[in-house]
């Protein structure tokens, strides 16, 4: 049983919490996931690492309820407990295997959508922790002012932050697309672009950016579902191979990730019949193994 030490609401749906996994915290990395269960019968839910403290053992995460089990996890309080919280999973961040003297020579832009600023913020806070502070722009985008999450946080570990606002009630008036393009006119030069977010808002950065000629890393893991390779749901195509968001990423190249399969792969695996017709036309491609597993030990 993995104990809630901080249960707090970020903004309408999205939840952050504190959660007491002493193992999951010593091991952790930027980019990494846990999945989280409820209770025996709960559904398993992958949710990227917001934050971690190694002395007090505790992981931070951030949700957004969008169906009954996250309803019922944004439920639970300080005092609570989860069933399961397993991890780390996937890859960390590239970032973290850099030579960090290299690494403080890039000029790096990281671009986040909606609660795609939890999974953001970690990777900004390791780089300001290594001394890499100065040449790291965060744009962060949302629909109005109130659904911005993590501010504060940000804005003490970035360079430069950038709140933007489709509504134009707060920060930068427009999408997140324009504030790059306001910024690479005003001169900024970026070596690497980070972006994580909803499918269609990562594909139109990307657009961009290979136009722009920025190298840019995505995290696909709005498409996971299971998290350990085994249902297929994040099948996807990076170039010319077939990767699994959860076992190889999930961060990509960006400009090589086919997003408009993905996407349509998204919506097709919310059906059971879609699920069928996805395993049958894939065959033994369908499901991406695991072997990748780790857990709380």
């Amino acid at each position: 049983m993995y104990k809630i030490v901080k249960a707090e609401k970020l903004a309408d749906l999205i939840y952050l919490m504190d959660v007491e996994a002493p193992r999951v915290a010593r091991h952790c990395q930027p980019g990494q996931f846990v999945i989280v269960k409820i209770d025996e019968k709960g559904e398993r839910i992958p949710l990227t690492i917001c934050d971690y403290d190694r002395e007090a053992g505790t992981v931070t995460i951030v949700l957004q309820t969008v169906g009954a089990s996250t309803e019922r996890m944004a439920s639970l309080k300080e005092g609570d407990y989860f069933r399961d919280f397993v991890g780390p999973l996937g890859v960390a961040s590239e970032f973290v295997h850099e030579d960090l003297e290299e690494l403080k020579k890039k000029k790096i832009l990281f671009v986040g959508g909606g609660v795609g600023a939890a999974p953001v913020y970690p990777q900004v806070k390791w780089l300001k922790e290594q001394g890499v502070d100065v040449d790291v722009d965060v744009i962060i985008g949302s629909k109005t002012k109130d659904m911005l999450i993590l501010q504060d946080e940000m804005k003490a570990v970035a360079g430069n932050y950038y709140p933007c606002t489709d509504d134009g009630s707060y920060g930068h008036s427009g999408m997140v697309t324009t504030k790059i393009e306001a910024l690479v006119n005003e001169g900024k030069k970026y070596d690497v672009c980070v972006a994580i977010g909803p499918m269609i808002m990562m594909k139109f950065v990307c657009l961009l950016t290979k136009k722009l000629e920025i190298p840019t890393i995505v995290s696909m893991n709005p498409i996971m579902v299971d998290g350990t390779g085994m249902c297929g749901a994040c099948r996807l195509h990076v170039g010319d191979e077939v990767k699994f968001a959860c076992v190889d990423g999930p961060e990509f190249d960006g400009h090589l990730v086919d997003f408009d399969e993905s996407m349509q792969r998204q919506a097709l695996y919310k059906t059971q019949e879609g699920r069928a017709m996805l395993k049958l036309k894939e065959g033994d491609t369908h499901h991406g193994g695991c072997g990748n597993c780790g857990g709380d030990e």
